[in-house]
């Protein structure tokens, strides 16, 4: 991941055995809380996309997305619409290096350190979420929303 090390942000990028393609993958591949996976998901807001990077003990808010970036419409992106924008596939898709912008969940802020995807379903680094947050360009807003909608 050279856009890691571009920005400035000191990290070791693993490559693992196990898939890291899903949040309980990837906790379990690197012993941690699925609430340390910072996974990225990208949203089209109104027609354009963006990376939300959230808990993966929560999931995306679309309504949080269009608070945060003051925009009408924001839902998933498609697998293809993941692929065109990022260059990457779900499941691999890094927090920056894609030239998209990003959202990063303030619930992020209160960890230590955080696993992040490095590009495909294998390769991870684990990251200090401040840090990443500026590496990114992130605007950091709250986005999660507990899996049960609460």
């Amino acid at each position: 991941m050279r856009a890691v090390a571009e920005r400035g942000l000191a990290v070791e990028v693993e490559t693992l055995a196990a898939s890291t393609r899903t949040v309980e993958d990837a906790a379990r591949a690197v012993g941690c809380r699925p609430a340390e996976i910072a996974k990225s998901i990208v949203f089209v807001a109104d027609g354009e996309p963006v990376v939300c990077v959230t808990s993966g003990a929560h999931r995306v808010d679309a309504i949080r997305v269009c608070d945060a970036l003051d925009c009408a419409e924001a839902r998933p992106a498609t697998p293809a619409e993941v692929r065109a924008a990022t260059g990457f596939a779900v499941g691999g898709v890094p927090p920056l290096g894609h030239g998209l912008p990003v959202l990063l969940d303030d619930s992020l802020l209160s960890l230590e350190r955080v696993w992040a995807a490095g590009g495909d379903d294998h390769t991870v680094f684990c990251a200090d979420p401040r840090e990443l947050a500026r590496c990114a360009e992130a605007k950091v807003a709250p986005l999660g929303a507990a899996p049960d909608g609460a």
